[in-house]
């Protein structure tokens, strides 16, 4: 398995087509719209980034904020405002839970999971390097108790799960000057409305984020 997990960039996995990114270029009331016409999802507005340059650095003080410096504004939902500096968010644990993990893991288990034909749902490549799988709703609440049924519950794993009462950054959002949240892989009529259940990704992306915190703990002599 282990050969499967070697080194990967963004780039190097299918995208949409240059004309279909450059049409996901929307303003945020047209994707909001989007959202919650086409499938389903509830959104909120966010208050304008502010240039952070991390995710720990955002005001509200959560480690790893899955929306830095954007958080929904009073009243702000539904998405419906249009501005410079707004931004959409989903609020998660209603129609899906997000799984984060970095960029890298993330990469590799995806790879591994479409090579073993697993349904992976939507996915967000957020420019903090994370992707974010959107999973059944309810995840982050079992998770703990996942990863003690799957054996990784002792291991320290940079991988957390938005859940009831935190929110996502949704494509064409920007964050700050690190740059726009994308759809690595796009939500279709399967997806949407009934995202994978966490079990059927989960192990093999405990499995790669382990594997990353291991050769990042390597001398650089041994890992490279």
């Amino acid at each position: 398995m282990d050969n499967l997990f070697g080194e990967l960039r963004l780039g190097h996995l299918r995208l949409a087509p240059l004309s279909a990114r450059r049409r996901t270029r929307a303003t945020a009331s047209q994707a909001a719209a989007e959202y919650t016409g086409r499938w389903g999802w509830a959104v909120a507005v966010g208050n304008p980034a502010r240039p952070a340059t991390t995710p720990a650095r955002c005001h509200c003080g959560t480690p790893r904020c899955a929306a830095p410096g954007l958080h929904p504004a009073p009243g702000g939902e539904p998405a419906a405002r249009s501005g410079a500096g707004v931004s959409v968010l989903f609020p998660t644990g209603r129609a899906f839970d997000v799984l984060d993990v970095p960029e890298q893991a993330g990469l590799q288990a995806l790879v591994r999971l479409e090579r073993m034909g697993t349904q992976v749902g939507p996915v967000l490549a957020a420019p903090t390097g994370r992707l974010q799988f959107l999973v059944a709703a309810g995840t982050a609440r079992r998770l703990p108790d996942l990863l003690y049924r799957m054996g990784w519950d002792d291991a320290a794993l940079d991988l957390t799960c938005h859940g009831e009462g935190s929110y996502v950054a949704a494509p064409p959002t920007v964050l700050g000057s690190l740059g726009p949240v994308r759809w690595l892989r796009r939500p279709t009529r399967d997806n949407a409305g009934c995202p994978p259940e966490a079990r059927l990704l989960l192990g093999t992306l405990a499995y790669a984020c382990h594997r990353g915190r291991e050769r990042s703990a390597e001398p650089a002599w041994l890992a490279s």
